[in-house]
């Protein structure tokens, strides 16, 4: 505290602002710019995952509306497999497209564009009266599906802060489980309706997830790395400042992605194609490859979406009888597999992606061995129901720890930003189409070497992607997406930053 006198005799006190005070309010104010900057980027990641909602609820509606159809619409067996498989084989040609859309459009109104023709595909669906209307239904969905569940991660990515990215970019995934689980809970709800109504009203639900779509518009911004792809520097600018915790580090993380988006040699990738690049690629783009796309695939051909999709008739052949049961025990799996993705959101930034991984896949392969077991020797008792119930959860629990969400962590962050949208879009056509491969040969496969055969084939498939997961997938924690396409750049890309043991003795034989 200072006194001074003043003009007129009287005493002017006031308090002197010492450099403690202002760096504590400073730092107050950090904390609050922070905090805002975290809550944008979390709602922009809700409302850009929401597209990934439908295809969730449409996975798991299917799996009860199914044995409503059946009895509807007289369908053969190999129309449930095409009626079933073929949304995942369509929605390559919407992720094929989804690529160029969004290079095109942008990232937010190829969500937009997603939301639109899933829509009218549902909408098609509920009404249809006989089976080729509804396959028509079926192709918009599964188009729409396609478009959106590639682009959500993209966007997501290309807008998270780098210390959060992975359980950001990990939303999308949390709402397929989310939309799952509604699902199966609108089996549940609806299963006492007619034949003929039930399953319209289980279809027509997913409409909707798109009317919040809408809202989302007016909420999210643009990719600031597509923006300043267009060179539209000022807007992208405008868009880092909200979403990057640290104002001090936006014009250095700009000028990084302008590197990245070859500004300097735009007309260098103007002359030469995308596909072009990723039909013949460096060294460098084809180990982003190997590993974006065989994550993609092994997350499928594990047969994830088979035990999603036929969970009843998983529990059927186990022993329960009646549609009420079956579709009950089916929640306890939607339940279980929304619930654990919330652990990997938690851990995926703290933990790491390859623990996870190793994680997820050791205990899926031990869970599917196991459902194997029990479906084979002991089904139809109290004890193989139990056993089968719990071997399926387990799957679904570990699937959801790791490999479900961090296949489209890593497909958003490995690739370059000239090539990822498109890239990520390759990948997500690999997804689709060992989805619907699964899917629409799970019932025929299953006839000839049994339900508890054809777990004994996903084990085998899932105990692969163990050693796929050691020999391909490196460590991408904590790193820029500018910092990770180096790394997969460099001849011998480091695991999580780490020495090589080669390395180490390098630098003893050096001292």
């Amino acid at each position: 505290m200072a006194i001074q006198e003043n003009g007129n005799g009287g005493v002017l006190k006031y308090k002197r602002m010492d450099s403690d005070a202002m760096e504590e309010d400073g730092v107050l104010c950090e904390e609050k710019r922070n905090d805002s900057s975290r809550k944008y980027v979390l709602v922009c990641a809700i409302f850009a995952s929401l597209n990934s909602v439908l295809l969730g609820y449409d996975v798991g509606v299917m799996s009860g509306a199914i044995i409503f159809i059946q009895q509807d619409l007289k369908i053969t067996e190999v129309q449930e497999e095409v009626l079933v498989g073929i949304l995942s084989i369509i929605s390559l040609l919407g992720s094929l497209a989804g690529g160029k859309t969004s290079d095109a459009i942008g990232r937010k109104w190829t969500m937009a564009f997603a939301a639109i023709v899933f829509q009218s595909g549902a909408l098609i669906m509920a009404l249809a009266p006989n089976f080729k209307v509804l396959m028509i239904g079926r192709f918009l969905a599964g188009i729409g599906i396609g478009f959106g569940v590639m682009i959500a991660p993209v966007y997501i990515a290309e807008i998270s802060p780098t210390v959060a990215r992975g359980s950001f970019t990990s939303f999308p995934e949390i709402f397929i489980n989310l939309g799952i689980l509604l699902g199966y809970v609108s089996n549940y709800a609806f299963s006492g309706l007619s034949p003929h109504i039930n399953w319209r009203v289980m279809l027509g639900v997913g409409i909707l997830p798109s009317v919040f779509i809408g809202i989302a518009l007016f909420v999210i911004p643009e990719s600031p790395r597509w923006l300043v792809m267009k060179n539209r520097i000022d807007e992208a600018r405008v868009v880092l400042l909200k979403t990057n915790e640290n104002p001090n580090e936006v014009e250095d993380r700009l000028a990084e992605i302008q590197q990245a988006a070859g500004h300097v040699n735009a007309e260098k990738y103007e002359e030469k194609a995308v596909w072009r690049e990723l039909l013949n690629p460096s060294p460098g783009v084809r180990r982003m490859l190997i590993t974006g796309c065989g994550i993609q695939c092994f997350q499928q051909v594990t047969g994830i979406d088979a035990t999603v999709y036929y969970s009843p008739t998983i529990f059927k052949d186990a022993g329960i009888k009646g549609n009420t049961q079956l579709l009950a025990a089916t929640v306890a799996v939607g339940f279980t597999k929304t619930m654990f993705i919330l652990i990997a959101i938690l851990l995926i930034d703290k933990v790491g992606r390859k623990p996870l991984l190793y994680v997820s896949t050791i205990g899926m392969t031990t869970c599917l061995f196991g459902l194997g077991l029990t479906l084979s020797f002991m089904g139809n008792g109290s004890v193989g129901i139990k056993l089968a119930i719990l071997c399926v959860c387990g799957n679904v629990a570990f699937f959801s720890v790791g490999i479900g969400p961090i296949c489209w962590v890593l497909t958003s962050e490995i690739f370059p930003l000239r090539l990822r949208a498109q890239a990520s879009a390759l990948g997500a056509v690999g997804s689709r189409v060992s989805s619907g491969v699964v899917a629409m040969s799970f019932l025929s496969v299953s006839r000839m070497i049994t339900v508890g055969g054809t777990f004994f084939v996903f084990a085998a498939i899932s105990a692969l992607s163990v050693v796929f997961v050691h020999k391909c997938v490196p460590e991408t924690k904590g790193k820029s997406l500018e910092e990770i396409e180096m790394m997969f750049q460099n001849d011998r890309p480091q695991q999580g930053g780490e020495l090589e043991l080669e390395d180490v003795k390098h630098l003893m034989q050096t001292q």
